[in-house]
């Protein structure tokens, strides 16, 4: 059974046009057990897409696409205008409680204190402090071991996804796509090589940008919208394809029949994500105060000093 565990919908904002509830719909009809929403560097929809996961059955995975720093050769300070290879991009899953509780903390520090070129990008450091919980997927094409390899460079590639694998043991799983692009067989055939030398698993995932095929004009409307540009230009870098709408199972299983392993192990994460959260409580952060005479002071006094030592400065 394949499980799309790539997802975008519409809280991505420039780039995807799924709404929860109709893809939902869409994955309980076609029988399927589970989904992931990954939008791109948010957890915006998270809980509305948890809640509709199980009013329509289906096991809701909770991830997000990230970018990454770190992890291949960046120029931070390059003059403005340079010419800069594109950031790589992974795959972040949810396996439990902590692990949502670090992604929320990773892509907050990455919203607040690391924006390149306009985009939150999470640091090396940060993802090496706080991985526990979560899943990493290589981000095929768009990720650190996928760039080597269209680069033609296998020993980076290695490198990369051993640096990875190292990082989230028994986490890291190499992603394959066949989603309509130009570099996706040669990708694919790469990837798959790399990943039988080095004994780590490989997934089969599928960029989910819109639910039906005929929903590609306004999904491409939406990009133009977030870059600026205009649908009549022929000139227009078009970076998504016709095919990459939410599929059924059996189509995708059969697109990847002859990666068999590929699609067992999309079943393989969406078992070991089991994340569970409390709905319509407030989760309210607990702020500790200072202790006198070993006792937490009141939070009413507390406020009240600070109110003083703050009126007073």
């Amino acid at each position: 059974m394949f499980v799309h565990l790539r997802l975008h919908t519409e809280f991505s904002v420039v780039d995807g046009t799924n709404r929860i509830d109709e893809v939902m719909a869409a994955a309980a009809a076609d029988g399927q057990p589970a989904l992931a929403i990954t939008d791109l560097s948010n957890l915006f929809g998270a809980v509305k897409f948890y809640r509709a996961g199980r009013d329509a059955g289906v096991k809701p995975i909770i991830g997000a696409e990230v970018l990454l720093q770190g992890f291949t050769e960046e120029t931070p300070n390059a003059m403005p205008g340079a010419h800069q290879p594109p950031l790589p991009r992974v795959l972040l899953l949810v396996q439990d409680k902590q692990g949502y509780l670090n992604l929320s903390e990773l892509l907050a520090r990455a919203w607040t204190r690391n924006v390149v070129r306009d985009q939150a990008v999470i640091k090396r450091e940060w993802l090496e402090e706080l991985n526990a919980g979560l899943i990493l997927l290589s981000g095929a094409q768009a990720g650190p071991v996928g760039q080597a390899l269209m680069a033609g460079d296998p020993q980076r590639a290695s490198d990369a996804a051993l640096n990875l694998a190292t990082l989230f043991p028994h986490r890291f799983y190499i992603e394959v796509q066949r989603a309509g692009r130009a570099d996706d067989e040669r990708h694919v055939v790469a990837a798959a090589q790399l990943a039988a030398r080095l004994r780590l698993p490989v997934v089969a995932t599928h960029p989910v940008q819109f639910l039906r095929p005929d929903d590609y004009e306004s999904h491409e409307a939406r990009v133009c919208i977030a870059e600026g540009e205009i649908l009549a230009n022929n000139r227009r870098v078009r970076r998504f394809t016709r095919e990459q709408w939410f599929k059924p199972a059996a189509d995708m299983s059969a697109l990847f029949a002859d990666l068999p392993s590929a699609v067992a192990n999309t079943a393989e994460i969406a078992k070991r994500c089991n994340l569970t959260l409390v709905l319509g409580k407030p989760q309210l952060p607990n702020f500790p105060t200072p202790l006198i005479d070993g006792v937490p002071m009141p939070m009413e006094d507390f406020f009240r000093q600070s109110s003083f030592e703050g009126l007073e400065e």
